[in-house]
């Protein structure tokens, strides 16, 4: 149920209970789709960065979660281990390529394949996956107007923002400024406005 102020709004079951603080040195860990038996399994060598919460259409929620938690890590450091015969790509034409498991839905990755891509080389997570603590913590809110698009009534935004900052996630309706930064000096450079 949503309201407004400090009510009770559900962002995403890992922080509705406030954010837990990851750890600077964490050396990874394994995330494991929702699957009772035979779980896709995928190794994380290595923290993430830009660990936020998304209310894009596109990223997998958890049941009875109105934001993804979503984080990228180097495409180097992730390796698919376990019951890999069950990913497929949900989308082919979208620009990330995210993989699910085919028996329990949950997207276990995203990458992108196009190299003039400014993220290529990022793969996308969802640490919550992981039963090991320690990834780095969600820092804010990206694309929080899109919740609209899912089916939230826009009177209760001020409440859902407002819950946000209490949780010190700053809600923006783009990403945050320095992944802004990262789009457009990736234009800039291949536009040659800027040299490498």
């Amino acid at each position: 149920m949503f309201g407004f102020g400090k009510s009770k709004v559900n962002i995403h079951p890992a922080v509705d209970g406030g954010v837990k603080k990851g750890k600077a040195n964490f050396a990874g860990g394994t995330l494991r789709c929702k699957c009772a038996d035979n779980a896709v399994t995928v190794k994380i060598n290595g923290n993430c960065a830009y660990n936020h919460v998304c209310g894009c259409t596109k990223c997998w929620k958890p049941e009875g979660a109105t934001f993804s938690q979503v984080a990228v890590c180097g495409r180097d450091t992730l390796s698919i281990g376990d019951n890999a015969g069950k990913l497929q790509i949900v989308d082919a034409s979208a620009p990330i390529q995210r993989h699910a498991c085919t028996s329990c839905g949950t997207h276990m990755y995203g990458r992108i394949e196009n190299t003039d891509h400014p993220f290529h080389g990022f793969d996308f997570i969802h640490t919550e996956l992981s039963d090991t603590a320690g990834f780095e913590e969600p820092q804010f809110a990206a694309f929080v107007s899109s919740i609209i698009e899912a089916g939230t009534k826009p009177d209760e935004m001020e409440g859902i923002r407002a819950r946000l900052k209490d949780l010190g996630l700053e809600p923006y309706d783009v990403l945050a400024p320095g992944l802004m930064d990262a789009i457009a000096t990736h234009a800039a450079k291949k536009s040659g406005v800027l040299a490498d």
